[in-house]
């Protein structure tokens, strides 16, 4: 098809959410305003302007909901009450709006699959098992029932089942006992979690982030994953949010092998977005080996989404690094390279931000941000991994990775006046957002930088994706350019240039094959890399050890 025969067709621009560049923040622990140690839903609206200023597009809350918050806010109590300690609905309605005011985005966490074992519904089901409640949650007289479905924590429950007193029979829980699971087969709960979703959509939100989404369901002689049922539901909720929500959107953390994972974008029906959890442990195994087959092996798994679909990049976000999903083999390599001492694992992953599993090195940091920001799909910046900031092995489970953030030096970070934060600062000499904003050699400008460049070239995120054969193992060369039908959209009859992207996972420089830059007519400028201050490449110059680059073409005057 011409170009002349696609300007002729109707194009509608796509979504948002598939080039944007989101941001993760933990409510508790971002910033405090009320001097207690803990953050509130103010202290983020206070630092708006600096998320605006790094480049980010739309922020995930994690939750704030009424809780115990026996497991950080997902033990979810009452899902339509602010937690007392993070502030009131008027502080959410604030915040909002002030967000959008700046042009952003804001989506928060829901957990369907379970509630805190003192929601109402709950207490109420548990007291009479014959009443309006009693059946919203999976109860039953066989703790052995289900022997397929794993254990998820399984360094803190032996069973997914917990025998409760009151109601003198055993409930269902895939994760903590102090998180009971919903039961999908009855319809109030359905109508139970619309009404929900109802009531946020209201308040202005942009959409959610569906917290362990794959459970919904257990069926027996099954592994209760990703299972029809499941899928179902997840389709009439697609079908719900596109009728009364045509604009919002989901992303599914559903940690699953590649095929399964696929399963949640369907047609298009399902899913806006899925974490890419199929290619996150591969960057590390790349790193780990000095090898870049476990990024190429697995990218054609990745290609090809439905329209209006993307993948959700990340590096770290609030849980361990997860190994769930990789092989045994593939397990024990990356905790001998990233888990120095056991205390640093958490469940079948490891408890560590970014930049220690990098041994603090910054051109392993950057190529590993590169990589996220640099790879097809829209990317997710975890708080405070861009100051590189370290976590704390000495607390419990995960976390290890929930600290403050850190915004100036000194004691309290700028995060609080309090001597007694909820969880204790991690400190460090130049590891602050104000130590690094105004250096322009520091972690921080350089992740700016990256966001930047990444908005002048759309075809990173959205583009053609197609891999460069070259002969050295530890050298990924991938060619990206916009596809036709954005060109027409963006009115670029000529084409938007195309992108060569360059990654070298050894620990020594790597000569630049002439074949890597054969797109580009044998000379690449560089758009951003490790290379600082040099703006052109040819064949045999080096990329540094674990150095990066993205090129275009030069074009003459």
């Amino acid at each position: 098809m011409t170009h002349t025969e696609l300007s002729t067709q109707s194009h509608v621009p796509r979504p948002w959410y598939e080039n944007a560049v989101f941001y993760q923040i933990l409510v508790g622990v971002f910033n405090d305003t009320a001097g207690e140690g803990i953050g509130t839903l103010k202290g983020v609206e206070e630092k708006l302007d600096y998320l605006q200023w790094l480049g980010i597009d739309c922020l995930w809350l994690s939750p704030f909901y009424a809780s115990p918050l026996r497991d950080d806010g997902y033990d979810i109590s009452d899902y339509l009450t602010v937690h007392p300690e993070y502030g009131t609905m008027e502080d959410f309605e604030d915040l909002i709006a002030a967000v959008h005011a700046r042009g952003m985005k804001l989506i928060t966490d829901l957990a369907l699959n379970h509630t805190s074992m003192d929601h109402y519904w709950f207490q109420e089901s548990r007291k009479n098992p014959e009443g309006p409640y009693g059946d919203y949650y999976v109860w039953g007289d066989d703790p052995d029932r289900y022997p397929d479905i794993r254990i998820i924590f399984t360094d803190v429950e032996s069973s997914n089942w917990s025998f409760d007193e009151v109601r003198g029979q055993y409930y269902f829980h895939r994760f903590y006992k102090e998180q009971p699971d919903l039961n999908y087969d009855n319809p109030a709960v359905h109508e139970e979690v619309l009404s929900l979703v109802d009531f946020w959509m209201g308040k202005g939100l942009d959409g959610f982030r569906l917290d362990a989404i794959p459970y919904l369901y257990e069926r027996d002689d099954t592994g209760g994953e990703s299972i029809p049922e499941t899928i179902e539901f997840i389709e009439k909720l697609r079908v719900y949010m596109d009728e009364h929500y045509p604009d919002a959107f989901m992303v599914a953390e559903a940690n699953q092998p590649p095929a399964e994972t696929r399963e949640y974008f369907g047609d298009g029906n399902r899913m806006h977005m899925v974490f890419n959890f199929p290619l996150m442990p591969r960057l590390y195994q790349a790193i780990a080996t000095s090898q870049a087959s476990p990024i190429e092996e697995i990218m054609p798994e990745l290609l090809h989404l439905p329209p209006g679909t993307q993948w959700g990049n990340f590096l770290r976000n609030h849980d361990e690094l997860t190994l769930e999903m990789v092989s045994e083999f593939e397990r024990d390599l990356l905790y001998s390279a990233f888990l120095p001492h056991d205390s640093m694992r958490a469940h079948l992953g490891i408890a560590r931000r970014l930049a220690p599993l990098m041994d603090n090195d910054r051109a392993k940091i950057e190529l590993m941000f590169a990589l996220m920001f640099g790879l097809p799909g829209a990317p997710f910046v975890y708080y405070g991994e861009e100051i590189g900031m370290q976590d704390d092995p000495s607390l419990q489970d995960r976390d290890a990775v929930r600290t403050p953030m850190q915004w100036e030096p000194g004691p309290g970070a700028g995060f609080t006046t309090s001597e007694t934060p909820k969880r204790p600062i991690v400190g460090g000499f130049g590891l602050s957002v104000a130590e690094q904003r105004h250096d322009p050699d520091s972690l921080l400008r350089f992740v700016r930088s990256l966001i930047a460049a990444r908005k002048a070239h759309p075809e990173i995120g959205i583009g053609n994706y197609e891999s460069i054969a070259v002969t050295e193992p530890s050298l990924l060369a991938i060619l990206r350019t916009l596809k036709e039908e954005d060109r027409v959209i963006a009115s670029d009859p000529l084409g938007s240039a195309p992108l060569v992207c360059l990654y070298n996972f050894a620990p020594y420089p790597i000569d630049i094959p002439k074949q890597a830059l054969t797109p580009l007519g044998g000379v690449g400028h560089v758009e951003i890399g490790s290379e600082h201050g040099v703006s052109e490449v040819r064949a045999g110059d080096a990329i540094p050890a674990f150095g990066y680059l993205w090129l275009s073409a030069l074009y003459s005057a």
